[in-house]
């Protein structure tokens, strides 16, 4: 009897021996494979962040380029902006200059306005209007002196004074059968003109390159 128990006791022994051999492998190989696990994850979360890294740059370099790629546009569109400034504001003091008139006789302006209209119009007879509030500046003789300033002695020119007309502004020249005009008032002269002279003004001051142009309608 005792010797089976020895024997029973020895076997129990090799079974929890053998038990206990298992259970080192089973968890050796477990702790493999979570160190595995662990690298293989550890990888691909290195991947996963490089490859976030690159999609940043690669995005922070796109809107780098598209940022520069909008310098240009964007200083070309302030330098505009500004030369735009730069010339009305110069078309305002031109327009003062003549309201005020700063730089010229009136009187002669008219006769040298008037002269210029009816040497580009076709006719012989003419009217010549201007303010009723510059009759008494402009006085006496002022068609002789506009046909003379034509150099056409024949010219049938008639000057009438108008009340809608604003005072010292200029003339408007019309041909007797009301088929022609020209207003030849200051501001509307300036207006005619400023294109071109816009133009000049820039290309001088070295705003825009220089460049040809057909002429215009003085």
């Amino acid at each position: 009897m005792a010797t089976n128990e020895e024997s029973a006791g020895v076997l129990r022994e090799e079974i929890i021996a053998e038990g206990r051999k298992q259970s080192e492998g089973i968890l050796e190989r477990a702790r493999q494979q979570a160190d595995d696990i662990l690298a293989t994850a550890t990888a691909e979360a290195d991947k996963v962040r490089e490859e976030q890294l690159e999609r940043g740059r690669t995005e922070a370099a796109r809107r780098r380029e598209l940022i520069l790629a909008t310098v240009p546009v964007e200083a070309g569109r302030l330098r505009v902006a500004r030369v735009e400034s730069l010339l009305e504001s110069v078309n305002e003091e031109a327009r003062g200059w003549l309201l005020a008139h700063d730089g010229f006789k009136y009187r002669e302006a008219v006769v040298t306005l008037a002269a210029l209209a009816a040497s580009h119009m076709e006719g012989v007879a003419f009217v010549v209007r201007v303010s009723e509030a510059d009759q008494a500046l402009l006085g006496d003789g002022l068609a002789e002196e506009v046909r003379r300033r034509v150099g056409r002695s024949s010219l049938d020119l008639t000057v009438t004074y108008e009340p809608e007309i604003t005072a010292r502004s200029g003339v408007i020249v019309e041909d007797a059968e009301g088929r022609q005009m020209w207003d030849n008032r200051l501001l509307k002269r300036l207006e005619r003109m400023w294109p071109e002279m816009r133009r000049q003004i820039a290309v001088e001051t070295s705003f825009v390159p220089r460049s040809e142009s057909g002429g215009r309608r003085p």
